[in-house]
């Protein structure tokens, strides 16, 4: 109990009374040492980790501060990293904002730009904002930052890992020239130091907590195991200690993983760029609110994601250097708890993790997986109940944005079963795909989506549907005892074909050497390139 209040950093009353209301009643050290400051009007640099209470240590002062502003002019800023950062931020503001008749809007990637273009016509206050989709609006005339005179530059450290010091240059040099710079970072060297000595004036420094995320409140663990191996590993450590924080180097190992923590009677959420925004809000939601255990991510998605209560941190695959492995880390072990930092390794990998733990200064045996190394927990697993769908609850593109395959998380397959129906709808940003349907009389299978003639399996056939599309539909249904696909794909026309024997007739049901006839005449089809970028 530190015995100081908000009201005596100068937090006007409305905000302090909707705190109270939301169970905050005294602040942090991080928002005692620099909300005074910061209402002053000076300009903060302030060094501290990711969930210390940052994001009320700049809030309160710039909704004090913050003038109403009138339509595509904003008068506040707050620039972030990723999505999922912003639209933290923004969920945290906008009551208090309302508060102090204000109002907030968060701007990033992944959504239409009718959404947030529409609120900037009114007139929005507050500004949350990935530089990349900022820039694009600046660029469309959609907003100006010339009457902007409170700058909030939040994660800078990461800022500068993804590439974005010179967005966040080119987007403080249109705001006002006499605004208040306000800067949050784990660490103040290198590119952010140029930040802080380029942009802002005679700021007030604040370092709270160690420089560094420190590794020794983590119980660091590398197993040594085969590939085929890791998922059951990561398994059971997850079943043994609870929430837990996977990570993979890809979009096509996120989904994989996924799939397969899922299968042993795990509750997953999958996060990564290849999602579109309402995906990615709903895999956080679950996971923030307890409603899954295992959050499988990237690298990139997880930057900035506070949560609190986990256990466990995977590296399923290798983080690319000590830096990442800290980043990566730091997910665990918060606020004094204890956290187990998990590295599934194969021997091939000894090398590089020997390297990592030479740059963040720990020394540790390579090992097999032994459980008993693993802390005792009240954590008491219980298998997912719920009925599994024919696909997880969130549609997913597979990981392969824009590369014509759609699928849904079980990868487009529907299975009938005893009469009852199963859909799989695949969904996939950019092009619009089709829909199979399964209609399982005894795993009967039906094709729907483009245009079939003779493709109905009605055998013992188990039912699956994988489209790709990029417009119209191809549809093939086998017969007899062999397993029925159906599989759109389009390059313009539509395309149909049934197999009724797999050693007779050609791809359209026609005998051998006869042409293939589609709904709309002879077609010729370029094999396409799905080669990843």
């Amino acid at each position: 109990m530190t015995g100081v209040s908000f009201s005596d950093l100068g937090v006007p009353a409305p905000l302090v009374h909707t705190l109270r209301h939301q169970g905050i009643s005294e602040p942090f050290e991080v928002q005692m040492e620099s909300i005074p400051d910061a209402m002053l009007g000076r300009d903060v640099c302030c060094r501290a980790p990711t969930g210390s209470g940052k994001t009320l240590a700049f809030g309160l002062p710039l909704l004090t501060r913050c003038v109403r502003a009138d339509p595509y002019l904003p008068t506040s800023l707050i620039l972030t990293p990723t999505r999922e950062l912003a639209e933290q931020i923004s969920k945290v503001l906008t009551p208090l904002a309302h508060e102090m008749d204000l109002e907030v809007v968060a701007i990033y990637g992944g959504t239409a730009y009718s959404k947030q273009t529409r609120p900037l016509k009114r007139g929005v206050d507050v500004v949350v904002a990935c530089p990349g989709r900022l820039l694009d609006l600046m660029d469309n005339g959609a907003l100006s930052l010339e009457n902007v005179d409170i700058v909030v530059i939040d994660e800078a450290d990461r800022m500068a890992d993804m590439g974005f010091m010179e967005p966040v240059c080119q987007i403080l040099d249109n705001c006002s020239a006499e605004r208040q710079t306000i800067l949050y970072s784990a660490t103040l060297d290198d590119e952010v130091a140029d930040l802080v000595k380029n942009y802002q004036h005679q700021p007030v420094t604040i370092e709270i907590g160690p420089k560094e995320v420190s590794m020794e409140s983590m119980n660091h663990l590398f197993w040594l195991m085969k590939n085929s191996m890791k998922s059951e590993i990561a398994g059971e450590a997850i079943r043994k200690n609870g929430r837990s924080i996977v990570f993979c180097r890809t979009r096509a190992g996120v989904d994989r993983v996924g799939d397969e923590l899922e299968d042993i009677g795990l509750s997953v959420a999958t996060l990564h760029g290849g999602l579109s925004q309402r995906q990615r809000d709903g895999a956080m939601g679950r996971f923030t609110k307890g409603n899954c255990i295992v959050l499988v991510a990237t690298d990139v998605a997880a930057r900035g994601i506070d949560v609190e209560g986990v256990q466990n941190v995977i590296h399923y695959d290798p983080p690319e250097n000590g830096k990442a492995y800290k980043h990566r880390s730091g997910r665990t072990a918060r606020a004094g708890a204890v956290g187990n930092v998990i590295s599934l390794v194969q021997r091939p990998q000894k090398k590089a993790y020997s390297r990592m733990q030479r740059e963040v200064g720990i020394k540790c045996q390579f090992t097999p997986p032994n459980f008993s190394d693993l802390p005792d927990s009240d954590f008491v697993f219980t298998p997912e109940s719920r009925p599994r769908r024919n696909g997880r609850q969130e549609s997913r593109n597979g990981g392969y944005n824009n590369r014509g395959r759609s699928q849904n998380r079980s990868r487009g397959r529907s299975n009938g079963r005893g009469g009852r129906n199963g859909r799989s709808n695949g969904r996939r940003e950019g092009n619009q795909s089709g829909n199979g349907r399964n209609h399982g009389g005894h795993y009967g299978g039906r094709s729907h989506g483009g245009r079939s003639e003779g493709g109905r399996s009605n055998g013992p056939s188990h039912g699956r549907s994988s489209w790709r599309s990029n417009g119209g539909g191809r549809s093939n249904g086998r017969n007899g005892n062999s397993n029925g696909r159906s599989n759109g794909r389009s390059n313009g026309g539509r395309r149909s074909n049934s197999y009724s024997d797999k050693r007779k007739g050609g791809r359209d049901g026609a005998p051998r050497g006869q042409s293939r006839q589609g709904q709309q005449g002879k077609k010729s089809y370029k094999k396409k390139n799905y080669s990843r970028n």
